[in-house]
């Protein structure tokens, strides 16, 4: 809480002084204005362009879970979707935390929080967007695994694929994981069940659009009129190269994607290096191909490894056991450049973060 204050406070200042409102920003602009559309006038029924079918992209949970709840709340639907953002955002540190505590210690699932909230894109967070739900429901999910909660992990990997398209990496480090318990170890029908269940609510959804729209590959069609078709990573090398070593003035923000999508990397690595559990490596692996093999747009690559949190644990860890000056100064620096990237994100960055 007091990390996303700090990059809140600084985004209220910036913001004043550029003579901004701070409430657009978080509740209404970019994706959150089209989760906002779909929870009032529902899903199209048939593909055109990305204006008058593109909410298709977005999967349901989010702006279900808004509907339903700004019936009971007072306020705009704009205002449950960012109180609902918030309210997921801790229960997402919670998991974090939860899984840090698991495999290693309390501080060092401290730590993670800490370093998770302070993402350089962490403002997100705190916006109309779904990375915070998605987040909670992914480390709680495989929380649940560690420690041999099958049918829980399976039920929020369910959920996790209604909330974004990588909800995949959910169910394939859910169903993955269990299937090789199974195999090995144990031959309960829990596991089993697990094994099946994990990955019903992305399959669901994707299932659903194909149906609507009279089409078996019709969310792949609805992914093409935002061209996000998978290209094994070309676009991203590419852009990688040409910001790196041919544009003499790089925009900072794009800079800020491509040291992300690169430190994710490094840090995936040293995460099998670790010898991590193996939900942990398939989760983030799953999510880093995806992200990575993209052939989308480049600049919101950052944001879509927000809820990767166990790529921070080898950071995590070597705070942890390192003096608590280093430690005191590491995660002050972190949280400040947190604050200002998430400020210059929002108020300078011309497109979506």
């Amino acid at each position: 809480m007091a990390v996303r204050a700090t990059g809140l406070l600084v985004l209220s200042v910036w913001a004043h002084r550029k003579h901004h409102g701070v409430w657009p920003i978080l509740a209404t602009r970019w994706d959150a204005e089209w989760y906002l559309g779909i929870a009032d006038h529902g899903y199209p029924h048939a593909l055109g362009s990305v204006s008058d079918s593109g909410s298709l992209a977005f999967f349901p949970l989010y702006p279900t879970l808004v509907k339903a709840l700004a019936v009971l709340t007072p306020g705009t639907r704009a205002s449950t979707g960012l109180g609902l953002a918030v309210a997921a955002s801790i229960v997402a540190a919670w998991g974090v935390f939860a899984v840090g505590e698991r495999l290693y210690d309390r501080r060092t699932g401290v730590v993670l929080a800490a370093l998770w909230a302070a993402f350089p894109v962490g403002a997100v967070q705190w916006m109309g967007y779904t990375e915070s739900l998605f987040t909670a429901l992914a480390a709680w999910s495989l929380y649940a695994v560690l420690t041999g909660r099958w049918l829980w992990a399976a039920s929020l990997a369910v959920l996790a694929g209604l909330t974004r398209p990588t909800g995949i990496a959910v169910a394939a480090a859910v169903s993955l994981t269990a299937l090789l318990t199974f195999l090995r170890a144990d031959r309960s029908p829990r596991v089993l069940t697990a094994v099946v269940v994990a990955p019903l609510g992305w399959l669901g959804y994707v299932g659903w659009v194909g149906l609507r729209l009279g089409r078996w590959d019709g969310y792949l069609a609805v992914q093409r009129l935002w061209r996000q078709d998978m290209d094994g990573g070309t676009l991203t090398l590419r852009r990688m190269r040409e910001l790196l070593m041919h544009d003499s003035t790089p925009e900072l923000f794009l800079v800020l994607v491509t040291a992300v999508l690169l430190g994710a990397t490094v840090l995936f690595v040293l995460s099998a290096w670790d010898r991590q559990p193996l939900p942990l490596l398939i989760f983030t692996g799953v999510l880093l191909t995806i992200v990575l093999g993209s052939g989308g747009v480049y600049y919101p690559r950052a944001r879509f490894l927000i809820p990767a949190f166990p790529l921070l644990l080898p950071l995590a860890v070597h705070l942890t056991h390192a003096s608590r000056r280093f430690r005191v100064i590491t995660l002050a620096t972190a949280v400040a450049l947190s604050a200002y990237c998430g400020a210059y994100m929002a108020l300078v960055w011309p497109s979506a973060p």
